[in-house]
């Protein structure tokens, strides 16, 4: 892999971060109930889920998926539902008066289920399979070995995500201070358990062919 390529591929993984996506709102989402250091965990889950998806595409995987439509149709209705019933749960949380820090998705989930509800989001988004399978090909020479290529794609990829979803926290935590009361709390749960709803809703409307 020439460093032109590799560039290209932090270009376009840049892009791809920074559009606006699941794990941007839950970043975001926890960013501003919980903190940028606790929204940490949730960060770390979406780059294990991201490792699940460059895995699954790296091994060919995400080529077989795509050719089933029973097998993507699956994937793709987890992830949908899990996006909504996240939303519902965010929508329907009881907002506390002593601050956004105690707001959210519940009380404050503990770090393995901060880390668990990260991963589960990136890893039944089949876009992210669909992005994968379709983008990585490009960026890999066949005349080098493949697994050193996808290495770094990975690290490259996952260094770059990570970086974003921790930005879109910080900016999300910045913003605590105007959401000091019940009714801005509740409003905060909505917004964003609104905004889950809508985007899992979406990923009924993701097609096999949009990989090509």
């Amino acid at each position: 892999m020439s460093f032109a390529t590799w560039i290209a591929f932090v270009i376009a993984g840049t892009l791809i971060a920074i559009s606006p996506g699941s794990g941007a709102v839950l970043s975001m989402s926890h960013g501003l109930a919980y903190g940028v250091k606790k929204a940490s965990a949730t960060v770390l889950g979406l780059q294990l889920g991201l490792i699940l998806v460059l895995v699954i595409a790296g091994a060919g995987v995400g080529s077989l998926l795509l050719a089933s439509e029973l097998a993507f149709t699956v994937v793709k209705t987890i992830g949908a539902l899990y996006l909504i019933w996240l939303g519902i749960g965010q929508w329907r949380a009881k907002p506390h008066a002593a601050g956004v820090s105690t707001a959210g998705l519940a009380a404050h989930p503990s770090f393995g289920r901060r880390v668990l509800t990260g991963f589960l989001t990136n890893a039944t988004n089949p876009k992210g399979i669909i992005f994968m399978v379709a983008v990585l090909p490009s960026f890999i020479s066949p005349t080098a070995p493949v697994l050193p290529q996808l290495a770094i794609l990975a690290v490259t990829m996952v260094t770059i995500d990570a970086s974003v979803m921790h930005g879109y926290a910080f900016l999300a935590s910045a913003m605590q201070r105007f959401f000091r009361d019940e009714h801005a709390v509740k409003m905060q749960n909505r917004f964003f358990g609104g905004v889950l709803i809508v985007v899992g809703a979406l990923l009924f409307f993701v097609k096999r062919g949009h990989a090509a």
